[in-house]
């Protein structure tokens, strides 16, 4: 079997961009993948039209070599967008190997080693009332895992989207200690504060709420100085989810063996795929670290992490976008008309051959590119800030 076309479709599913991709061979089965640096979607298109040059004619059997060879094959090796275009790819060819074989892609990892995947939803709101009525709903709907985000206006000024971390801080620390009140105990509640704070910030915020009210905070700061997270782990005892934005096994390296991040946030389609995925959970699994999966995509990327999910001693809990209090908001599900099977607050693990995903090819190639930038924020004396 030979590789013959590797398409890309950058296409607009809902409410964002989405950067499926089509591997085809010589004898008619197809991989699917995805890629995840949101936002700058056409850059990866670039990076993937490269690799498109020379593995037309290659063997897609061989995951492990090709991955090699797309990461080593250019001076300046990997990098977010190159990384991103390898993943894509790379699931694809997993697909493919599934489907030639006739396994579902866990198979492919190492077999089963559960039947579902435990999920948990996201959750945000304009008041501490809002907030608390969120969580019991979720937990009345049998959510047991919650991620919050933090008291945010993304206030429309003069020079765009407005963002004060010290606006914040109190307010949301607040809440969070209002919704563990209500919620009670048992539940797993976090929050997500998108790296938008200092290390003396994000230290001040876990150090205003009681003991317990927080299971993880994720991403407080930034993730390109391990040394920062280590000072800010000497700062607070609430355990650190961090990884979402790595893009290969390297960049996880010195949080696993630090012990400085607690979940790792890895993101199937940013950091290589799945074959880069594998090495990260292994590393992960020996330092007793589980897995907590970025998934703010799309079927394909879900698909791919619950096979990954499936396969993996070492995992928690896996993020999704179609929870009771955000069903519906991210894609349109007429794009994907086979995808897996979501039994709520868990995902069921499929047993189709390859991904088991279908994507609507037809659809895509009469849609057209649509630009979408992610907010940028500023502070109010007019600097900017992350998003």
């Amino acid at each position: 079997m030979k590789i013959t076309d590797i398409k890309s479709y950058p296409v607009w599913v809902g409410s964002r961009n989405q950067l499926v991709v089509k591997v085809e061979t010589d004898e008619g089965i197809y991989g699917l993948g995805e890629s995840g640096l949101s936002g700058r979607e056409m850059a990866v298109v670039g990076a993937i039209n490269h690799y498109r040059e020379w593995l037309i004619g290659r063997d897609p059997m061989r995951m492990g070599a090709l991955w090699q060879e797309m990461y080593r094959s250019q001076y300046f090796e990997g990098g977010r967008v190159l990384t991103a275009a390898i993943a894509a790819i790379d699931i694809a060819l997993y697909d493919i190997a599934g489907k030639a074989l006739g396994v579902p892609v866990y198979q492919l990892l190492g077999g089963k080693q559960r039947e579902w995947i435990p999920c948990f939803a996201t959750m945000w709101g304009g008041s501490a009332q809002e907030m608390v009525e969120k969580a019991q709903l979720l937990v009345e709907k049998g959510w047991n895992v919650i991620r919050t985000t933090p008291n945010y206006r993304g206030e429309q000024g003069t020079d765009g989207h407005i963002w004060e971390p010290w606006e914040s801080i109190g307010v949301s620390a607040a809440w969070l200690i209002k919704v563990r009140e209500a919620i009670g105990p048992q539940p797993v509640l976090g929050i997500d504060y998108h790296h938008r704070l200092s290390v003396a910030e994000a230290a001040s915020f876990c150090q205003r709420m009681p003991s317990g009210t927080l299971d993880w905070v994720e991403e407080p700061i930034r993730d390109e100085t391990p040394e920062a997270y280590a000072s800010l782990r000497t700062m607070t005892g609430v355990p650190f989810a961090i990884g979402e934005e790595f893009s290969s096994k390297w960049q996880f390296l010195p949080y696993i063996e630090r012990g400085i991040t607690n979940y790792a946030r890895l993101d199937v389609s940013n950091v290589g795929g799945l074959t880069e995925a594998m090495k990260v959970a292994a590393m992960a699994e020996a330092h007793y670290i589980d897995l907590m999966p970025h998934n703010p995509l799309g079927p394909i990327c879900t698909a791919a992490t619950i096979h990954l999910a499936a396969a993996v001693p070492n995992f928690a809990w896996l993020e999704v976008r179609s929870s009771p209090t955000e069903a519906g908001m991210f894609y349109d599900p007429d794009w994907f008309p086979v995808q897996a099977q979501q039994d709520g607050s868990r995902y069921l693990v499929p047993d189709a051959p390859g991904l088991g995903v279908e994507f609507n090819e037809e659809r895509a190639k009469a849609a057209e590119f649509r630009y979408w930038e992610a907010p940028h924020l500023r502070r109010r004396d007019g600097s900017y800030t992350n998003w």
